[in-house]
């Protein structure tokens, strides 16, 4: 188990042994993680909550294949005084459990490829397959060693090359690393090529997962373009009329008890304004089951801004905290975005508008819905109060960052053209504030950020800007040089 007690090696602060698990429900989190999160949900009285759409029942597929020449190393890198076979062992079992944690069919060639024409026949077997990805390992740096990395990043198959010391030199990776399609890792640190999985694993439930999408007034399906995320719009009556036949139940009086009950403080909102809240959470449920979803976004202000009934804050944070993709405002970006950092680092993230702080060079992200469980799905709550939205109406459950904290910022921009592949933001700094709303004015839920390198703050790119708890930005460049995104490193 030694492995994956630092399953993150570009940023070993920020993650924990759980950090690759993936459940065997298809959950964007492991299947210990996930029971976790049930027992709590239990001992509140809740009844349990999971995606229940295609990427929920689909299972990622990795081929894998190490590579060396026959017979012994001589004076050639790695040298007579590596230990090839060990090698071998020791990186099979590590990849073998980390496929079964998360949740992935791995598929291993018997042999090693032991020259160019092995390399050839794998990659053909392999494109015919069609997995998700590709996993290289190399135990030589010699002959057909990298000509078979670059054939596998050729075949256009997400593929993750593994290169301990002794297997490369930097004139071997220069090439390699620019090629889109390749997470190159020239370390011993066998974790990096986990987490290269990991990437594999989250980009095909990306590919695999259906977003419940409440806006408008017609049923329809969708897909993004590039990611292939599904898209299955409801006229946003359906949460209207959903809400009016639910009635107020002993699990949602139960659900708002809690809330109020771990509230530092209440200011605003009513224990009605609680139990709406609830009711929101339960109706999305119930919808989200219904119409086998994995995710779930909507119009809130469109749908719900005229109407008594209470905007979705308490639900899309407490959908967050169980790990459930939840966006506000039917924006795929975002959408898109959550599901990422879900699948990726087993945490929820933070939708928000950002504003610039001059006087302090740094950047505000503000809006009414938060999760709580900001650590991570199985992880103790931050502390939080009860407020009203901005609009002063609904409850919001208003955590508290931790000053201090490293955090990143990402967000996904999308586009409808065949011929524009997606672009990322990224950033990443420290929690500087918590600002109070009131006495300031904006969204009630607001966090600054000191983001690193930025000095330009009020043309800060991008707008629902997703920031979540660690620094992961090295971790978001590699995901998008796997998958042809174009980072925006901010």
């Amino acid at each position: 188990m030694g492995m994956l007690l630092n399953p993150c090696p570009m940023a070993p602060a920020d993650c924990s042994r759980r950090g690759f698990l993936a459940g065997a429900c298809g959950a964007a989190i492991g299947s210990s993680l996930w029971a976790d999160v049930l027992a709590a949900m239990e001992a509140s009285g809740e009844r349990r909550i999971a995606p229940a759409g295609p990427a929920s029942k689909y299972t990622p597929s990795i081929r894998a294949a190490f590579v060396r020449r026959k017979g012994e190393y001589g004076m050639r890198w790695p040298g007579q005084i590596y230990d090839g076979k060990a090698a071998l062992a020791k990186y099979r079992k590590q990849m073998d459990l980390a496929a079964a944690e998360m949740g992935v069919k791995l598929t291993v060639r018997a042999e090693p490829i032991h020259s160019i024409a092995e390399a050839g026949q794998w990659i053909a077997e392999s494109k015919a397959a069609k997995p998700d990805g590709l996993l290289v390992v190399l135990l030589d740096r010699q002959q057909h060693a990298w000509p078979t990395a670059n054939q596998a990043v050729d075949s256009k198959i997400p593929t993750v090359v593994f290169a301990p010391l002794g297997a490369a030199f930097t004139t071997n990776t220069a090439g390699i690393s620019k090629k889109p399609g390749a997470f190159i890792c020239s370390t011993n640190d066998f974790g990096q090529a986990v987490y290269g999985m990991k990437m594999i694993r989250a980009a095909a439930k990306l590919r695999e997962m259906r977003y419940i999408v409440l806006r408008g007034k017609q049923r329809r399906e969708s897909r993004v373009k590039h990611l292939g995320t599904r898209l299955r719009y409801l006229p946003a009556k359906t949460f209207l009329d959903e809400y009016q036949r639910t009635p107020v139940s002993d699990e949602i009086q139960r659900i708002a008890e809690d809330y109020t009950k771990h509230a530092t403080r209440t200011s605003g909102p009513t224990k009605q304004d609680v139990l709406n809240g609830v009711k929101s959470y339960v109706v999305a449920r119930t919808i989200l089951e219904r119409e086998q979803g994995d995710g779930i976004t909507m119009d809130c202000l469109g749908a719900l801004g005229r109407s008594k009934i209470s905007l979705p804050c308490i639900a899309w944070s407490r959908m967050l905290d169980h790990g459930i993709p939840a966006a506000c405002e039917a924006d795929l970006n975002a959408s898109t975005t959550h599901a990422l950092v879900q699948y990726l680092f087993d945490r929820p993230g933070f939708q928000q508008d950002p504003v610039a702080e001059t006087s302090k060079g740094c950047l505000i992200g503000s809006h009414c819905t938060c999760a709580t469980r900001l650590d991570g799905f199985a992880k103790p709550a931050a502390p939080y109060y009860l407020s009203h939205h901005h609009g002063s109406r609904d409850a919001v459950p208003r955590p508290m960052w931790r000053v201090g904290q490293r955090a990143t910022v990402a967000q996904f921009v999308l586009s409808k053209k065949d011929d524009v592949r997606p672009s990322m933001i990224i950033s990443a700094g420290t929690v500087v504030d918590n600002p109070a709303v009131p006495p300031s004015g904006g969204c009630v839920v607001a966090v600054t950020l000191k983001l690193d390198g930025v000095t330009d703050y009020l043309a800060y790119p991008g707008f629902h800007q997703i920031f979540f708890y660690g620094d992961y930005k090295r971790q978001l460049q590699g995901y998008c040089k796997l998958f042809n995104i174009r980072a925006r490193t901010v």
